[in-house]
């Protein structure tokens, strides 16, 4: 993958009000006419645009209520690794961490992504999710099998990560993070530019 560009703070401020954004952050999407920010915003945009966002009115229920869901996870994390106490909530937090992950893996059931038979949008929000617990657990997902397949069936359709790249690459460094602070465990990363 090679090493991370050498970005400046001030190339984003110089230019973060001068692009008609409501809500000037980032992510933002710049799609025709339309000025999107925020991740959750832009997923749901790009959801309808390419009918990834449930087909039935089940369908469409199960989306709304795992991105929720999905995104409770990522900030329980998060405030678990951003903690300055992170020392004494990492074990708590993984104590409760079967049982947020068996809530998944009933959820997604025999299914091969979240909502049904097709991928949406939250797919990608719950990829995620489980990719930074493998990050921050890389066990925690070993008394799901249903939750291994689906990371593999995820990496496998969309990315087609070479098997050398497997245990070395993690999907999640692909993606910004939704946090502008670095975390207390396992980053070296830049600050966020919100």
């Amino acid at each position: 993958m090679g090493d991370a560009p050498d970005y400046d703070r001030s190339q984003w401020l110089s230019e973060k009000f001068k692009l008609g954004l409501d809500f000037p952050n980032l992510p933002y999407l710049i799609d025709g006419s339309h000025k999107i920010t925020q991740s959750n915003a832009i997923l749901r945009y790009l959801g309808r645009k390419h009918n990834l966002c449930g087909e039935t009115e089940e369908e469409r229920i199960r989306v709304d209520v795992l991105e929720n869901q999905a995104m409770d996870t990522r900030l329980q994390l998060a405030m678990v690794c951003y903690s300055p106490d992170f020392e004494r909530k990492k074990p708590e937090y993984l104590e409760g961490l079967p049982e947020k992950m068996k809530l998944y893996s009933e959820f997604l059931g025999k299914q091969p992504w979240f909502a049904g038979n097709k991928i949406t949008y939250v797919d990608f929000l719950v990829y995620d999710v489980l990719d930074q617990h493998r990050i921050f657990e890389p066990k925690c997902l070993d008394a799901f099998p249903n939750l291994k397949d689906f990371v593999a069936r995820f990496e496998g359709a969309l990315f087609r990560i070479d098997a050398q790249y497997q245990d070395t690459v993690s999907i999640s460094g692909l993606y910004n993070s939704l946090l502008s602070q670095t975390p207390e465990w396992g980053s070296t990363g830049t600050q966020g530019y919100s």
